[in-house]
């Protein structure tokens, strides 16, 4: 009788073992900013064109991992259609979540739930992007994503655009303790660290010193309670984009922060 129970038990599992072993990790790969608005210059060098490029290497790599269902919002000629369409389909329904999420923060911080702190200073989203990124924000949830990687370089106010500047080296910002999302992303922000500093220094920037640095205003981060607890998001500012002025500086940085990247994720998903 015992046996057969056994056996019967073993039966049962097994199903469940099997469908949940090949559900693929869903990650989605946002590149900053867009064709219009391209975000940090140095020179000719856009922001918008090195989030890009790397995302796109970063997507290459995972996507030939069967254990990965990777998804990303932008190519070369602007954003997917999957993200266009959803977009332009849903954009009273983006809209609606973007204030009834807003004024639900503002509900919390006024009773007391949400506590408001200084976060490093970032440049304003416009309302075209800011209403994009709310969008991002819902489809992640709707399609359940395990985790959403945003890709940016780095700046801060210069003379002009063909001035380098003191600061260098690269930070992770991860959701505000107060966030929902904030322990899972935490924990996948600090396997990517651990890879990245292998090569390239820590930003040398005071507010960015830490190296992760929690932040509660960003969108891509889940502000105002946007993103779901299983949404694991962070934003990844790989260096200033000014210490990469030529081909060969950032072929090489591409390469090498894509393998270390994709290692972090792997590292986080498929622990030993």
């Amino acid at each position: 009788m015992k046996r057969l129970l056994l056996i019967l038990l073993i039966l049962f599992f097994i199903p469940i073992f099997q469908a949940n072993a090949t559900t693929p990790i869903k990650i989605l790969l946002v590149p900053g900013h867009d064709n219009d608005i391209s975000g940090a210059q140095y020179g000719n060098i856009k922001e918008a064109d090195m989030n890009l490029n790397l995302a796109t290497r970063i997507y290459n790599i995972l996507r030939k991992d069967k254990r990965f269902e990777v998804h990303i919002t932008r190519k070369i000629g602007g954003y997917t259609k999957e993200f266009e369409d959803y977009f332009s389909l849903h954009d009273d329904e983006i809209v609606a979540f973007q204030e009834s999420s807003k004024k639900k923060q503002e509900d919390n911080i006024t009773n007391g739930s949400f506590i408001e702190k200084e976060n490093p200073p970032h440049n304003k989203a416009s309302e075209d992007m800011a209403i994009k990124l709310y969008g991002i924000n819902k489809w992640a949830n709707d399609n359940k994503m395990s985790a959403v990687i945003h890709i940016h370089f780095n700046d801060y106010p210069r003379l002009d655009k063909w001035t380098k500047g003191k600061y260098k080296g690269f930070a992770i910002y991860t959701p505000d303790t107060q966030m929902i999302n904030w322990v899972g992303s935490g924990e996948i922000a600090s396997k990517i660290f651990t890879q990245l500093k292998k090569k390239y220094a820590i930003s040398n920037y005071e507010k960015e010193s830490s190296g992760i640095v929690h932040d509660q205003s960003l969108i891509a981060l889940g502000s105002n309670g946007t993103l779901i607890e299983s949404v694991r998001s962070i934003l990844i500012e790989y260096g200033y984009i000014y210490r990469f002025p030529t081909k060969k500086a950032r072929f090489t940085a591409y390469t090498n922060m894509t393998n270390l990247t994709a290692a972090g994720i792997k590292n986080y998903f498929f622990k030993k």
